[in-house]
C-alpha cells in the first residue's frame, strides 16, 4: 500500500520488480503460492482500471505475465494427464484467472499495449492455455473464472485492433469458438461470443461457409434461442451472418423448424432497422427475402395443417407463417417493393394459397373458418390468426403500381378471386381484438 501511495509510477514500478520474481520462479505452482504474488497481481489489476498507469505500463511487465502463464500452460498439460491436488489446482486458477484480469484491463483503450501483448505473443499463449482448461473435467468456479477472464481479455485485446482480431482468428478458429459456444456456463458462452463479433468480417464470415465452420453459425443461434437477451448473438447473426446470404441458405438447410422460426424473427427485427440501412446492405437483405420468398413458394401448403384439430402447433406450418409475415414487412416499402413484384410465381403462389387456405375454411370448422370461435388468449397468441389478411396484404402489395401483376390478377384470376377477397373481408368474425392490417 505504501508503494500506491506514492503515486502510480513508483507504484507500478514497485509492483514490477515484485511480479518479475515471481515469474522466475520454475513451476506456476511455485510463483501462486509465492508471498504476496497473487496481490502483487491484484494490486495491477486495480492500478490498471485508471487509463494513466495504462499508459505507463512497461513491456517487462507483460513479459512476467506471459512467464507465469506459459508455466501454467506447462502445468495444465500435466494437470489434463495426471491429476493435480484439487487444493494446488485452485490455487493456481486463482493465479491464472488474475493474471488475465490485469491484461484485460491493460489494454483497455490501450492500442499501445494491444500491439505489445500480441508481439509478445501472449495470443498464442492464451489460447493455447484456454483449449487446457477447457480440457479439465472438474467443475469448480476458480476454472470458469479462469476461463471467463481469459475471453474478456481476447475481447478487450481485439476491441479496435485489426491486427489483433486478426491473430486471434487465426489462433482461436474454429475449435476455441465451438468449444467455448457449447460451453455450459452463460457467460464463458457470453464471452465467446463478443469475442466472436469483434473478430468477424466479411471475409472471415465466408469461413462459416465450410461444413466444419458451420456449426459455429449454428451454435450461435442456438445462443440465442437460450439466451433471448444474449446482445452479443444477436448481433453476430444481424451484424454479420444475415449479410451473407449464401450462409443464410446453408444455414437454414440445418435448421430445426424451432431454429427457422428464431432465424426468421432476427430477420423481421434487421428488416425493421432498413431506414437505417446502405444501399448495400439492402441489396444483400433483399437476397436473403428472395431466397425465403422461394422457401415460402415450395412450403406454403405446409399451413394446411392447422386445418387439423391435432395439428394446431404443427412446426411446419408456424415456420410458414413466418415467412409470410417476413414477406409482408418486406413488401411494404416501396423502395424494395419493386425488386419484389418480380419474384417469379409469388404473386400466382399468394394467390393460390388464400384460395386453399379459404376453401379449408368452408369444408371444415378450424382456425381458417371465418365464423371460427376462439377464446380470447387463442385470438391472441395463436400464429395463424389473420393468416388469410396476410395474404390479401402480400397480394395487394405485389400489384401496388404494377400493370402487369394487375393484369394477372384480372385476367388469369379476376372474380374468382375477388369473391374470397370479399369473403375473407366481410365474414371474419368480430372479436375483442383488432385484427392485422390487411395494408
Amino acid at each position: 500500500m505504501a508503494a500506491a501511495a506514492a503515486g502510480p509510477e513508483a507504484a507500478l514500478r514497485a509492483l514490477a520488480q515484485r511480479l518479475g520474481l515471481a515469474a522466475r520462479a520454475e513451476r506456476l505452482s511455485e510463483a501462486s503460492s509465492a508471498p504476496g504474488c497473487l496481490e502483487t497481481v491484484r494490486r495491477l489489476t486495480g492500478l490498471f482500471r485508471e487509463a494513466r498507469p495504462r499508459e505507463m505500463a512497461e513491456e517487462s511487465m507483460f513479459q512476467s505475465l506471459l512467464k507465469i502463464l506459459t508455466k501454467a500452460s506447462c502445468e495444465m498439460e500435466l494437470t489434463c494427464k495426471d491429476s493435480m491436488e484439487l487444493t494446488t489446482l485452485d490455487t493456481c486458477l486463482l493465479l491464472i484467472a488474475e493474471c488475465f484480469r490485469c491484461l484485460r484491463n491493460a489494454c483497455v483503450r490501450c492500442a499501445r499495449n494491444q500491439d505489445v501483448m500480441r508481439n509478445l505473443g501472449l495470443i498464442e499463449v492464451s489460447v493455447h492455455l484456454i483449449q487446457l482448461l477447457h480440457g479439465l473435467e472438474v467443475e469448480k468456479e476458480s476454472l470458469f473464472a479462469a476461463l471467463r477472464c481469459s475471453l474478456q481479455f481476447l475481447g478487450n485485446l481485439a476491441a479496435g485492433n485489426g491486427d489483433s482480431q486478426n491473430s486471434i482468428w487465426k489462433c482461436a478458429f474454429p475449435d476455441l469458438f465451438l468449444n467455448c459456444l457449447n460451453h455450459h456456463d452463460e457467460k464463458i458462452i457470453t464471452y465467446s461470443c463478443m469475442v466472436l463479433f469483434t473478430c468477424l468480417n466479411s471475409e472471415k464470415v465466408r469461413e462459416l461457409l465450410e461444413h466444419k465452420n458451420l456449426n459455429i453459425a449454428l451454435a450461435v443461434l442456438k445462443v440465442y434461442r437460450k439466451q433471448l437477451e444474449s446482445e452479443w448473438s444477436f448481433l453476430i447473426v444481424t451484424d454479420h451472418l444475415l449479410k451473407c446470404p449464401e450462409l443464410v441458405k446453408v444455414m437454414y438447410a440445418k435448421l430445426s423448424n424451432q431454429e427457422r422460426i428464431t432465424l426468421l424473427e432476427l430477420i423481421m427485427a434487421k428488416i425493421s432497422e432498413r431506414n437505417s440501412m446502405t444501399s448495400d446492405e439492402m441489396a444483400v437483405l433483399l437476397k436473403d427475402v428472395e431466397f425465403l420468398a422461394s422457401v415460402f413458394q415450395e412450403k406454403c401448403r405446409d399451413v394446411l395443417k392447422l386445418t387439423s384439430a391435432a395439428n394446431t402447433e404443427d412446426e411446419e406450418a408456424i415456420v410458414t407463417i413466418r415467412l409470410l409475415d417476413v414477406l409482408c414487412e418486406m413488401t411494404s416499402n416501396n423502395e424494395q417493393l419493386e425488386h419484389l413484384q418480380t419474384c417469379p410465381g409469388l404473386l400466382e403462389t399468394a394467390v393460390d394459397t388464400l384460395q386453399l387456405t379459404h376453401l379449408a375454411g368452408k369444408q371444415t370448422t378450424n382456425i381458417f373458418t371465418a365464423t371460427h370461435s376462439m377464446t380470447g388468449e387463442e385470438e391472441i397468441s395463436h400464429p395463424a390468426v389473420g393468416f388469410k389478411s396476410h395474404l390479401i396484404r402480400l397480394i395487394g402489395n405485389l400489384c401496388y403500381k404494377n400493370k402487369e401483376n394487375q393484369d394477372k390478377i384480372m385476367q388469369c384470376l379476376g372474380q374468382r378471386l375477388s369473391s374470397v377477397i370479399i369473403q375473407c373481408l366481410t365474414q371474419w368474425s368480430p372479436s375483442p381484438s383488432p385484427q392485422p392490417p390487411v395494408q
